[in-house]
């Protein structure tokens, strides 16, 4: 364990990954284990996340990172949660996704973690790009929305949209460009490798940073072996180019809500997540993951921002 390892950050990211989980290491279910992930393999010594590379605590440990596998079956919504810190589905009185309701709407609002630190006077960034122009325009468009991009509108952080993209200055949530080519041809082709630099340079800029990827729980359901596999792939050129570019004292988080697309023959799995650290603050970060509920305390709590459970210590 070195010394950066337990150092406080000066700034974070979290990269949310939709449906990934930590399942055995069989190619002929697992995309992980059939999969090139030459970016992943090598933050994580030579290991990847499924179940045979866990140590006896649930853990990859390397040189520069941290890996917990976390519970993500405690009855939660696995976004909301994630994001807040509340056991969403408790408070909304069953399990429900991947929208989140109108009950629960105002929780996550006022708890999520960029709106904890902006009201703590720091700077935070969402930086995906969004159809902001369309959803003013038809307000209908947006009676589905998923946790993050609301995190973001209650931080007052979702600001990017076409003009963001086309400067490099926001990332798809597909990392690359091409679905929103097929709406617009001002928006140019993009590497998931630059992709992930273009995030790194975003995150310089603000002391927390939130990015949202859907496509590895799309693939999970629809994709199969072929698809799923791609969509890691990408993922894991993505991180390459992320990782790379980190501005010093920067700590990087990625975290899913629930298990998918590391079983192609099913749907959503009872599998535990990863939660990778990467940077200063690692070690500590991981000494405090659990569940995927104490993910967003611990962030916060890396950058010096009290959440409820602080006051009540």
């Amino acid at each position: 364990m070195d010394a950066a390892s337990l150092q406080p950050p000066r700034r974070a990211i979290l990269v949310f990954l939709d449906g990934v989980g930590i399942g055995p290491a069989d190619r002929a279910v697992n995309p992980f284990a059939a999969a090139a992930l030459p970016n992943l393999r090598g933050i994580l010594g030579g290991r990847l996340p499924v179940t045979e590379d866990l140590d006896a605590r649930g853990r990859i440990v390397s040189a520069g990172a941290v890996l917990a596998a976390a519970d993500a079956m405690l009855g939660m919504e696995g976004q909301t949660t994630l994001l807040t810190g509340r056991n969403a589905a408790r408070a909304y009185g069953r399990h429900f996704g991947p929208w989140v309701p109108t009950a629960l709407r105002e929780m996550l609002a006022a708890e999520n973690l960029l709106r904890r630190a902006r009201d703590a006077g720091r700077t935070v960034a969402f930086a995906n790009a969004y159809p902001i122009a369309l959803i003013d325009a038809d307000p209908r468009i947006f009676r589905r929305p998923a946790a993050p991009p609301l995190a973001a509108i209650s931080a007052g952080a979702l600001t990017r949209d076409v003009p963001q993209l086309v400067a490099g200055e926001a990332v798809a949530s597909s990392i690359t460009n091409d679905r929103w080519r097929q709406r617009t041809a001002e928006v140019p082709p993009v590497t998931a490798e630059q992709a992930g630099r273009n995030l790194a340079a975003i995150a310089a800029g603000a002391e927390l940073t939130l990015y949202a990827h859907y496509d590895t729980d799309h693939e999970g359901h629809r994709g199969g072996m072929e698809g799923s596999v791609a969509a890691l792939e990408r993922v894991d050129t993505f991180l390459g180019g992320l990782a790379g570019a980190l501005a010093p004292g920067t700590l990087l988080v990625i975290s899913s809500d629930h298990g998918n697309v590391e079983d192609v023959r099913e749907g959503h799995t009872l599998n535990p997540v990863p939660v990778l650290a990467i940077g200063p603050g690692r070690e500590v970060l991981a000494s405090r993951i659990r569940t995927i509920a104490d993910v967003a305390p611990a962030i916060l709590g890396l950058l010096g921002i009290p959440t409820p459970a602080d006051a009540e210590t």
